[in-house]
Order: structure tokens, then sequence, then C-alpha cells
């Protein structure tokens, strides 16, 4: 799919940006997910190999939430230092568009500062804890990215994963899930639970070759 044929789906500010940087043509796990209603507000589970575009999917619903004023987008990581990595990124790309913060400090308190932001990035455990306090703005949350979202089969950030989707649906029943996962067992099953469009893809942009390495030499087959 070619860029332009997604410029009545995309906020024209997204939109620009994205020409800007020369982006022409959109990757296989980008157009399945457009077409899966993704920049309308519908939830979308993305399982596609590293490197295929699916960080690119969560950005244009979260910003296409923002700017068309549905409400705010929240991106869960399972890591402090991926959540600081994350917030440069988008800061960079996005901060003449939209508010942006990150939180990951003090878990006992509401953030209530967070209420004048439009793009929140913060790990699970935080926004748990958010929830937990009752902090108002969480209100006003259209979109919920959850980056790993395979973590829902750890044993220990998975239940908290588990029981801050099934508290945001409960309370934003219009809430858009988007869930972002390389390696998935059982992507239907999961994909079926969250009520969202299976999203599935092998494409990447470097080809994977399986080998033998012996004697200093690798076989490939």
């Amino acid at each position: 799919m070619e860029l332009s044929d997604a410029k009545t789906l995309l906020p024209a500010q997204l939109y620009a940006v994205l020409e800007k940087k020369g982006i022409t043509t959109l990757r296989p796990c980008q157009e399945k997910a457009i077409n899966a209603g993704v920049l309308n507000g519908k939830s979308v589970l993305v399982c596609s190999p590293t490197g295929s575009g699916k960080t690119q999917v969560a950005e244009y619903a979260a910003l296409t939430s923002i700017l068309t004023g549905r409400g705010k987008a929240i991106y869960i990581v399972p890591l402090r230092a991926l959540a600081a990595e994350k917030f440069k990124e988008f800061t960079k790309k996005y901060s003449h568009l939209c508010k942006i913060a990150m939180t990951s400090g003090d878990l006992d308190s509401q953030d209530n500062y967070l209420a004048g932001y439009d793009f929140i990035i913060c790990t699970a455990e935080k926004l748990d804890s958010l929830l937990r306090h009752h902090a108002p703005w969480t209100q006003g949350i259209a979109a919920m990215i959850v980056d790993e979202i395979h973590l829902l089969h750890d044993t220990t950030r998975g239940p908290t994963l588990e029981i801050l989707m099934t508290l945001l649906r409960d309370i934003i029943p219009r809430l858009q899930i988007v869930g972002l996962s390389a390696t998935i067992g059982n992507p239907e099953e999961l994909a079926a639970w969250l009520q969202a469009e299976l999203v599935f893809d092998t494409w990447r942009p470097v080809p994977l070759k399986k080998g033998i390495y012996l004697d200093g030499k690798v076989e490939f087959y």
C-alpha cells in the first residue's frame, strides 16, 4: 500500500510528518492493520517479526486518536528503560503534534499533572497503581498500546497486565487496544479474548536464514 492510499484515513498533521520523513510505502503489517480498521478505533493484535513496522502501527493509532479528539493514548512497556527509550523516540517525532509524557516513578501517586498530556508512556505496574488510586485523567484514555503483549504468559508480569486490560475495558467500553508482539504461540486465542482483529504477517526487512556453524564455516539450509 502506498502512503497516499491512506491519506484520507490519517490525520493531516500526521500524514505531513510521514511525508516529510520520505515514507512513501507502508509495510505489510501496517497495511493489514489499516485494512482491519486500526485508524478507525478498532482493536488489533499485531503479530509480525522484529523490524517489520509494528511500532509504527501503534504510533498511527495513538496519534489518530489524539489528533481526531477521541482521547488520550497510553503506551505500556515492560521495563523503565524501554519507557525512557520510547519517550525519547516519540518526543523527537511528535512533540510538535501533541504533549508527550513518561511516568515510571513513585507508584503511590495519581500523577495528576498527566491530565495535561496526550500521549503517555509507562510500565504496567505504574498504570496499575494509577488505576488503584483512581486517577481521574485515566477516564480520558481512548487508545491503549501494549508492547510485548506476549508477556501476558509471564508468571510475574502477566497477571498485572491481564487485570489492567480487563479493568480499562470495563471502565472505558470503547477502549481501543493495540497489542504488539513478535512471539505469540496462540495469536487467534489472544485476539478473541481482546475482541481484536488479528493482524498476522511474516514479512521482515532482512531475510532470516537458518544454518549450522562448524569449524569456522556456516552451512545454510
